[in-house]
């Protein structure tokens, strides 16, 4: 990662920007707002945070933020700006009186922390009402377009490799098949990279359709090699309980498995270094990008650079899985 921040020329001095985190909150959130804020003080803004995301926007829950009120929050999970998915803000009149309440306070820019939807209310705010908004990948899904890397993913994916680490002592020591369920309801991305990082034998993805009968057939190599475990990650899909739908099919089919659900737990938690300094700089960045003048757009990593990409090129698309980590979980599950 390039931790350098874009210092475009024609700066705009002593600015007024608000931060607010919307959507599923995602480890080192809290360091991006941290970042935000810190960054804009040292150009002369004034800062200020918006409290639940655009639900306490449209409310006027807005509040002016110190150095100190970032203070000591790097290394804590979730938002202190809390978070919510508001479904008001999909009307126009909505994103209207967002911005007249914005206006209010003085306050001339907006950026937003959070994933497609988040994105997708920022940009609409700012094509309907000239408001200049500028986005921060937050997600633990990792699935935002046009970025490699977004806030959250490397933690939530280290949490459930060290709850695979541990679940294998158990499958090991009872000779037992686990299926165990991460989080991803339209992708992969946590699921095939704890797959490959806690060794499973299988994982199954919403990109790819894999019959319960190709899973018994890797237990099955498994077993001929000598191997009395196998530990299966679920990317929980779109509907609830697929874990036990499989584990249902497997014991019609003969194999005996035991499912644990990683839930939320991978949301939570301590942010890794790498989520840190990810969100440390993007943060920055957003406010570098904003006192120049540039807004209607997220800022991303591409190649371990920061980049800035307009809305109308992230909105409504998906980071798709690469063919080389499919290959590659694949070729090391055999």
């Amino acid at each position: 990662m390039i931790l350098k921040i874009p210092t475009p020329s024609n700066q705009k001095r002593n600015q007024s920007i608000a931060v607010l985190t919307s959507g599923g909150d995602a480890p080192g959130m809290n360091a991006a707002v941290r970042s935000v804020v810190r960054y804009g003080l040292a150009h002369g803004c004034k800062m200020y945070g918006v409290m639940k995301g655009f639900r306490g926007l449209l409310d006027g829950h807005i509040t002016r933020l110190e150095a100190s009120s970032v203070a000591n929050v790097i290394q804590r999970g979730g938002t202190i700006l809390k978070t919510d998915r508001c479904k008001e803000f999909y009307k126009k009149s909505a994103r209207k009186r967002a911005a007249e309440v914005l206006i209010s306070y003085g306050i001339e820019g907006l950026v937003v922390i959070g994933g497609d939807g988040s994105f997708t209310g920022a940009g609409l705010l700012e094509k309907e009402t000239g408001f200049p908004t500028i986005g921060v990948p937050g997600t633990i899904d990792n699935d935002i377009f046009a970025t490699d890397d977004t806030i959250g993913f490397d933690t939530a994916v280290n949490t459930a490799v060290e709850a695979i680490d541990r679940i294998r002592d158990t499958a090991s020591s009872h000779d037992r098949i686990f299926l165990v369920e991460v989080m991803g309801r339209s992708s992969g991305f946590i699921a095939i990279m704890v797959g490959i990082a806690g060794g499973a034998e299988t994982v199954i993805i919403p990109e790819i359709k894999q019959p319960v009968s190709a899973v018994c057939n890797t237990i099955d190599r498994g077993i001929k090699r000598g191997k009395s475990s196998s530990i299966i990650v679920v990317a929980e899909g779109p509907k609830p309980g697929l874990s036990y739908r499989i584990a249902n099919d497997l014991s019609k089919r003969g194999y005996s498995s035991k499912v644990c659900i990683l839930g939320h737990t991978q949301r939570g938690g301590s942010p890794t270094a790498h989520d840190r300094l990810l969100a440390s700089a993007l943060g920055a960045s957003a406010v570098a990008y904003l006192l120049a003048g540039k807004s209607d757009a997220m800022v991303g990593m591409q190649k371990g650079h920061i980049v800035l990409v307009p809305f109308k090129n992230v909105i409504g698309r998906k980071r798709l899985l690469p063919n080389e980590i499919l290959e590659l979980a694949q070729i090391l599950a055999i």
